[in-house]
């Protein structure tokens, strides 16, 4: 069977469709089908890293039984184009701000209305997968979720992750803050991505502090196992952290994660901090200064997060929809 996904990254776009569509691919490797990545060249584009999992990316549609789109730009009239040339259309979606030509369509998010806003913008004979029950799970946080550890608001160990790209620069926020505060932190780990294109500065300010550097880390489920606490951005992450009971801040760096973290914090999985332009150093360094007499509170938010994600479907039983009635 012959699979393309229509995806892309790049410093402002971010990493995050192209990393929950490999976890896609993978799952349908193992299912014997052929998949390629159909991206565009763009700057922080992770065509390299695509190639590098084994993956075909090619710059033109051809035929195939199934599409697979995750992407902003593209909505029905692209979808139109190529539906004589594929036997199904699946979108990936979480803004519910255009119309779609599509079988099934996808949205992990929680959202106040998640399971209404798409009525009028996909067929009627669209499958909808809504929800946080069809959050796309990697295998590494499957496993790791099999062994949640009981977190008691004590805080030892520090996550700072804040998406692969950071076109804001929360990570240099957060470090500026760790370093002007008397944090109570033995462990802090920093994780940026590739297309981060402050990197090797993190990287100096963590080595002169003695904090834990990684870049592009396929081993990011251990390290939120690990945390205590966490300094993170809304979208993918924060669900993330949330599966793996981790407590943690979200900063909002895109309007699609206003929404679904408003939501969150509404329900007691992660501290809210608000949009980006309106977080200084100084917001970042009153959280940490307000940590330690949070116990209780951190506590409770890891036990809520654990409970909220408790039927997140496997990406076993995901992709056995998407196949579903293609021949």
């Amino acid at each position: 069977m012959k699979v393309i996904i229509r995806t892309d990254a790049s410093e402002t776009i971010g990493i995050g469709h192209v990393m929950r569509c490999l976890i896609i691919a993978d799952e349908l490797r193992k299912r014997n089908c052929s998949v390629s990545f159909l991206m565009k060249p763009l700057p922080g584009n992770l065509i390299t890293e695509v190639k590098q999992r084994g993956y075909n990316v090619i710059t033109t549609f051809s035929p195939a039984d199934i599409c697979i789109i995750d992407h902003y730009d593209i909505d029905i009239n692209w979808e139109k184009k190529i539906r004589p040339y594929v036997n199904k259309i699946i979108v990936i979606d979480d803004l519910a701000n255009r119309r779609h030509d599509c079988d099934v369509l996808l949205d992990q998010n929680l959202t106040k209305n998640d399971k209404t806003r798409y009525d009028d913008l996909v067929p009627n004979y669209c499958k909808k997968l809504l929800g946080i029950e069809y959050f796309l799970m990697r295998e590494e946080f499957a496993m790791e979720r099999k062994n949640l550890r009981q977190r008691t608001g004590e805080l030892h160990r520090l996550l700072v992750f804040m998406g692969g790209s950071d076109p804001t620069n929360e990570t240099l926020k957060v470090l500026q803050a760790l370093q002007e505060t008397s944090h109570p932190f033995s462990q802090i780990d920093v994780v940026v991505g590739k297309s981060n294109p402050q990197a090797e500065k993190i990287k100096k300010i963590c080595k002169y502090e003695g904090f834990a550097f990684h870049i592009q880390v396929d081993y990011m489920a251990k390290l939120m196992h690990q945390a205590d606490f966490s300094f993170g951005t809304g979208g993918t992450a924060m669900w993330e952290r949330c599966l793996l009971a981790l407590p943690s801040t979200s900063t909002i760096v895109a309007k699609n994660q206003l929404d679904a973290t408003k939501q969150a914090a509404k329900l007691g999985v992660t501290w809210n901090l608000g949009w980006h332009g309106n977080i200084t150093v100084a917001t970042y360094k009153q959280v940490i200064n307000e940590l330690t007499v949070r116990k209780q509170q951190l506590k409770t938010m890891s036990a809520r997060a654990a409970d909220l994600t408790k039927n997140v479907r496997s990406i076993r039983k995901i992709v056995d929809i998407f196949l579903e009635d293609v021949t």
